[in-house]
């Protein structure tokens, strides 16, 4: 069974970082694009960054210029580096991936909740 485990969340003040990993399982044949999606209190779950399968990458406008996203294909893992964090940052952490395994579909992982607060 495919899986997404998401890791790295937590408490951090504004203007701190914070590293985002997830990590894909099961029997996988194929990795297509990853990214990550985030859902704030009371808000509409956006697009944080996505990275495709051939590298180009794609961020939301409130996170450009301080999320980073990269990706480590033979691991099957995709990372956000945040920098700058701010208050409005707060949200549920999604990860997600367009896998193959029976066949191509996508996947989400559980969140990881990530607070900016001083």
């Amino acid at each position: 069974q495919v899986q997404l485990v998401e890791s790295g969340g937590g408490l951090v003040q504004p203007g701190g970082s914070l590293r985002l990993s997830c990590a894909a399982s099961g029997s996988i044949f194929n990795t297509g694009d990853m990214g990550w999606y985030r859902q704030g209190p009371g808000k509409q779950r956006e697009l944080v960054a996505i990275i495709r399968g051939g590298g180009a990458t794609n961020y939301g406008d409130s996170v450009k210029g301080r999320f980073t996203i990269s990706r480590d294909a033979a691991k099957k893992m995709v990372y956000l580096q945040m920098n700058s964090l701010k208050p409005e940052d707060t949200a549920v952490y999604y990860c997600y991936a367009r896998l193959l395994s029976r066949r191509w579909a996508d996947y989400w992982g559980q969140g990881t909740q990530v607070t900016v607060s001083s």
